[in-house]
């Protein structure tokens, strides 16, 4: 290894280089660096529900006496204050977050009461920190309350000269009340708000049964509360596995209402949307569903709000039910979301771990009786300090006259103070500072009244600190009172968040009921350009198609029906027969409408029918029965149903099949004999020593097999029952005079 080079000062600053791979300097520095931002920067205290930058602030705006009942104050002054003494970061950062403390469309439960432009939900920033002007909430004041009464822990502030509260007392359980989210170095937060009320109610059955479950505690907290509102449609089920687990996820959408317009024409109007999505990106996103005809639907969408959320949407046909609408636009738009729960917080010993909600509701619980045994330590110790000096006070009223003696004849009358009654340092500075017209008799009762109050008092605290199960009745008491501030009954305390189930609604059915039903002829072509003509096509040599491209296939169908195409790498493709183009020309590539390989080719094209029943097969020999149902796909890749190189697609309209192998050897068994499946490789057919499958056939016994030769001509196949076994056996060879090709009709 090189020796270190030191440019200057010689070997004293040789002793400052460090010797060590690189790779260990730069974990050790990662891993000061990831825990630095998981516990001082994303993930909130279960405790008190705050990260620090936002403890810092509500500390600071206390420390600046910015009560609720105060003048507000400017919003820079805070940010210096946080900035100068707490929190060594960018002031942006500091005032972002002081902002959405204050925003009542973020917050469930404000921290901070702006005064001024402090955003909205259209996503408008707020105005500059110099212009806004803040003070604290009540809702802020019940986590500070008790703080001066070293009910938490204090720590040393970055440059040590001020000092921070490691944790709020928090009177209210904040952390679930008002949610958090945050992203940190290998892990992530997010937790919904709820009600605060509907928490407490919680925390007081956990005091009454310490063994409640989560189903218990959620007979009173049905799930999140969220500041926008909405309508929660997530089934209870699922919330329950969500709070027992700390990780799910809650599906919220907006409230709507619908708005007779009269002669059957009405409106949507929308008065609430989902947590966290801007109402102008909301706008925007519709109004490309309806540019972009994604929304067939909708036909216009409008914002008419003022304070209030008024979105109007209009819908496309008076004919369309209101319910297809909305159900169409939640699953196009974020009219409705998922709001991911990860419960994600710092336990009481700054460790990161996911909880559930009786978890984090027992942490706050246990914070909330170390809060109240605390304060309880520091009522009783100022208690004893005041009857220790009033003790004093009583000797000497009891010997008055030789105190007054002392005090007029003696040169160090504190000294001999404490030497003749035997009192303390503080007792004898007590008496020297007490003035003349406190001597009168009226005085000294009151000072054996207070000595009496402060000894019940301290009697009972005392007793308080001794028992266990009364620290934990109070904790309830305190509980009850901050309910008169955040309950239900109150403003800010009722539920803004509704629960409901989500319908099932059709809304393909009111798609298709926007479309005319006329017949059409669908033509494909063997290059794969693809139209609709109207009506049906009674000669198909009529058609002209490109140089060199010819018929691939020709399809009766309705401009209401699906069209399905299977292709021969087993996926199924869907098409809307009422959006393909006109027959004026030579139509469109089917390639740009789907995600079509070029190697792939097309093995059927057909309408679907709801219900209907087909038989699929593969080269390999294998196949199964297919409900047309699943065949439906909603994507452009398609649906792949069948394992393997499809070559036969049949409907399922008998009770026999025949199928013909590339060997020439026909095997009929019956149809019973084959699964019916959603998808898969399916069961064998026909034994074959090489080759494959070639064709099959699909017929009822009762109208007997036949086949079409070369020249389109049928030929009845009355002994087709020498050709009966069981389902992949090798079969016969096939009879005189069937095709050459090999098939039971011309491909």
């Amino acid at each position: 290894m090189t020796k270190p080079f030191a440019p200057e000062g010689g070997d004293g600053d040789r002793d400052r280089i460090i010797d060590e791979p690189l790779s260990e300097a730069l974990s050790r520095r990662y891993l000061a660096y990831a825990l630095s931002t998981i516990t001082n920067r994303a993930l909130p205290d279960v405790r008190d529900g705050l990260k620090p930058v936002h403890r810092r602030l509500l500390y600071a705006m206390r420390m600046l006496r910015l009560d609720p009942e105060t003048t507000a104050k400017k919003c820079a002054r805070v940010v210096g204050d946080v900035i100068g003494k707490y929190h060594p970061h960018g002031d942006v950062a500091v005032y972002d977050a002081l902002v959405r403390l204050a925003q009542d469309f973020a917050q469930r439960y404000r921290l901070v009461d702006g005064q001024g432009n402090f955003g909205n939900i259209d996503g408008d920033n707020a105005a500059a920190m110099r212009y806004t002007e803040c003070r604290l909430t009540e809702a802020a004041a019940l986590l500070l309350d008790g703080i001066d009464e070293d009910a938490v822990d204090f720590r040393p502030t970055y440059d040590g000269e001020e000092e921070e509260p490691v944790v709020l007392p928090a009177g209210f359980p904040n952390l679930l009340a008002n949610g958090a989210s945050g992203i940190a170095v290998g892990m992530a937060t997010s937790i919904p708000p709820h009600n605060a009320s509907e928490l407490i109610d919680a925390c007081l059955i956990l005091l009454d049964r310490s063994d409640a479950t989560t189903a218990d505690l959620m007979t009173v907290v049905k799930g999140p509360d969220f500041p926008t509102g909405g309508v929660i449609v997530e089934p209870q089920a699922s919330l329950l596995e969500t709070y027992e687990t700390g990780r799910g996820g809650v599906r919220v959408r907006a409230t709507w209402t619908e708005e007779d317009l009269g002669r059957g024409v009405y409106r949507i109007i929308v008065t609430e949307i989902p947590y966290q999505v801007r109402k102008a990106d909301l706008i925007e996103q519709l109004a490309d569903l309806i540019e972009s005809k994604k929304a067939p639907l909708l036909g216009d969408v409008r914002d008419e709000s003022a304070e209030d959320v008024r979105i109007v949407l209009e819908p496309k046909s008076r004919n369309i039910p209101a319910e297809a609408l909305m159900e169409s636009l939640f699953k196009l738009s974020d009219l409705e979301t998922r709001f991911p729960v990860n419960m994600n917080v710092l336990d009481a010993s700054g460790t990161p771990g996911v909880m559930g909600l009786k978890p984090a509701l027992k942490a706050f619980l246990d914070h909330r009786r170390e809060v109240l045994v605390r304060r309880a330590r520091f009522r009783l110790a100022k208690i004893e300090a005041r009857l220790h000096i009033l003790d004093g006070l009583l000797i000497a009223f009891l010997n008055l006259d030789e105190v007054i003696r002392i005090v007029r004849y003696e040169e160090e009358p504190k000294a001999r103070l404490i030497e003749a009654f035997e009192l303390s340092e503080i007792q004898a500075d007590a008496i020297l500072n007490t003035r003349l017209r406190q001597l009168a008799r009226l005085e000294e009762m009151e000072i054996r009244r207070e000595h009496a109050d402060l000894s019940e008092e301290r009697d009972g605290l005392n007793q308080l600190l001794g028992s266990e199960k009364q620290q934990w009745k109070l904790v309830g008491v305190g509980l009850r009172d901050v309910q008169k501030v955040l309950g239900a009954a109150t403003t800010v305390g009722r539920r803004r968040s509704t629960f409901a189930d989500a319908p099932l609604v059709d809304t393909a059915s009111a798609i298709e009921a926007m479309v005319t039903r006329e017949p059409i002829t669908i033509i494909l072509s063997e290059r794969g350009w693809i139209r609709a003509a109207r009506g049906r096509v009674e000669d198909p040599s009529e058609l002209k198609f490109k140089e060199g491209d010819k018929l691939g296939f020709l399809v009766p169908a309705e401009t209401t029906d699906k069209l399905l195409l299977l292709a021969s790498d087993g996926r199924f493709f869907t098409l809307g027969c009422d959006k393909l183009p006109s027959a004026r020309g030579h139509g469109e590539p089917l390639r740009l409408m789907l995600d079509l390989d070029d190697r792939v080719a097309l093995v059927d094209v057909f309408a679907h029918k709801p219900g209907r029943r087909r038989f699929l097969a593969s080269r390999a020999g294998y196949g199964f029965v297919l409900p047309e149902d699943e065949a439906i796909a909603f994507r452009r890749a398609g649906k792949q149903v069948l394992n393997g190189e499809a070559v036969v697609s049949l409907e399922m309209a008998g009770d026999h099949v025949a199928v013909v192998g590339d060997n020439g050897k026909i095997l009929v068994f019956r149809a019973d004999e084959l699964p019916e499946m959603p998808r898969g490789k399916g069961v064998k057919l026909q034994a074959y020593r090489e080759g494959g499958l070639r064709d099959a056939l699909v017929f009822d016994a009762e109208a007997g097999a036949a086949w079409v030769d070369s020249a389109g001509r049928t030929r009845v196949w009355p002994e087709w029952r020498e050709w009966l076994g069981k389902r992949s056996a090798s079969g016969r060879l096939a009879p005189k005079g069937f095709p050459a090709s090999k098939r039971f009709r011309p491909k």
